[in-house]
């Protein structure tokens, strides 16, 4: 009789346990199918579920206000700014160098306890500024505020050629043919990733007042061939931030503008604002701004017209009357033709309008056109070149007066003829 023995590797697997991993098979790949089934509906639920709070996290932004934090002079460091807003829940929207700031979202607690830190300086409320425009009055086939300023007898003398000058307000219509060879660079403080093109009308038809090409075709501007830059600031809507105006502010002294118009304004002032606008004087650029349409309401003059580093431009009608709309008061420096005023419009087309902001491009092509001229006795500094405060002198000095207060004309109507003589 044989002894029994182990079975040897290679004899015949035990039927039994066979059997039974063979019967358990199709319930472990359902288990794993399951495994993998849950794990990734598990992904897409987190997916979702992130894609949703990124999306609750962009509408709670647009309910925190915007602001202006104000850095001391010695925290200087745009990273070391960022780290301290990050760690109070800022969210930043832009760095402004010029003020040494930061455009922020901020929560009023946020606001409140930042306020507290040695670093800083001050917050301001980050103003919405809106142009000061009125309603489209019926086409005029002539541009009669360029003959009434006598723009044309200037031309005899300049015609403002390589004198850079950036309309600051909704852009410009940079396909305008009747602007477009004048256009010598744009910006979108808005946008950056965008151009300057002018999605409103606006700043295009302040860019003809000051610069439309004697081309035959169109309108003639104040000094047709003044070196044109759209520094876009506004939205289509011809309204936009204070942070975008410092920005842009910035962008004319790193680019060596000579003279800016502001067609807007702004019921409201703060310190950044101010700032901003000292700055770019000191940098030496020349401002001009509409004052304000509220004439027929409290007469106010609107910032950034109300400072004394701008020139401040009330305006008239064609039969030499103040504009009932106008604003006005003891900042106005001078009065131009704002009312009926034609000129270029989105689109490569032509509108009339009125307003202030219409009469300041007549004073910003005459800034220009001074600045091509030699500046003389003028130069009361002795540094052989024109700065804001002599340009002011020269148009003030060289003005029409026209018989009515010094509140409402400042020093008269702009004369481009007298002004470059």
């Amino acid at each position: 009789m044989k002894n029994k023995s182990a079975p040897s590797a290679s004899s015949t697997p035990n039927t039994g346990l066979y059997d039974k991993e063979k019967r358990l098979k199709p319930f472990k790949e359902e288990i794993v199918k399951k495994e993998v089934f849950l794990g990734t509906t598990l992904f897409l639920i987190c997916v979702v579920l992130l894609s949703f709070s990124f999306q609750l996290s962009d509408e709670g932004l647009s309910v925190h206000p915007r602001k202006i934090v104000v850095f001391k002079k010695w925290f200087d460091k745009e990273i070391d700014q960022d780290v301290l807003l990050k760690n109070f829940g800022a969210v930043k929207i832009k760095h402004l160098k010029l003020i040494n700031g930061t455009a922020v979202h901020l929560t009023p607690q946020a606001e409140k306890n930042l306020k507290k830190k040695d670093e800083i300086l001050r917050v301001d409320e980050d103003l919405v500024i809106h142009v000061c425009k009125k309603k489209p009055q019926p086409p005029e086939e002539l541009p009669w505020g360029i003959d009434r300023i006598e723009a044309d007898e200037a031309w005899k003398t300049t015609t403002g050629s390589t004198i850079k000058v950036a309309i600051m307000d909704t852009g410009i219509d940079l396909d305008h043919p009747d602007l477009q060879n004048n256009i010598k660079g744009q910006v979108n403080m808005i946008k950056p990733h965008k151009s300057g093109d002018d999605d409103c009308g606006h700043g295009t038809h302040v860019a003809g007042i000051v610069a439309a090409i004697d081309n035959e075709i169109g309108v003639i501007g104040t000094g047709p061939e003044v070196s044109l830059y759209a520094v876009k600031v506004l939205n289509h809507k011809g309204i936009g931030y204070l942070s975008d105006l410092v920005d842009g502010l910035n962008w004319c002294i790193n680019n060596e503008m000579q003279v800016v118009n502001m067609s807007f304004g702004s019921s409201k002032d703060n310190q950044s604002f101010h700032d901003a606008i000292i700055e770019a004087h000191l940098a030496g650029l020349t401002m001009v701004a509409s004052a304000g349409n509220n004439g027929e309401y409290d007469g106010l003059i609107e910032y950034p017209a109300k400072y004394s580093e701008t020139i401040a431009v009330s305006a008239v009608n064609e039969y030499d009357q103040f504009a009932s709309f106008s604003s006005y008061g003891q900042e106005i420096d001078l009065t131009a033709p704002g009312v009926n005023i034609k000129s270029t419009y989105k689109k490569s087309s032509y509108e009339t309008m009125e307003g202030t902001s219409m009469s300041a491009p007549h004073v910003t092509g005459t800034a220009a056109l001074i600045l091509s001229t030699p500046v003389k006795h003028y130069d009361l500094n002795h540094n052989k070149k024109w700065d804001p405060d002599e340009v002011r002198m020269k148009l003030m000095k060289n003005a029409e007066h026209l018989g009515f207060p010094f509140d409402q004309q400042g020093a008269g109507l702009v004369r481009a003829d007298w002004a470059v003589h």
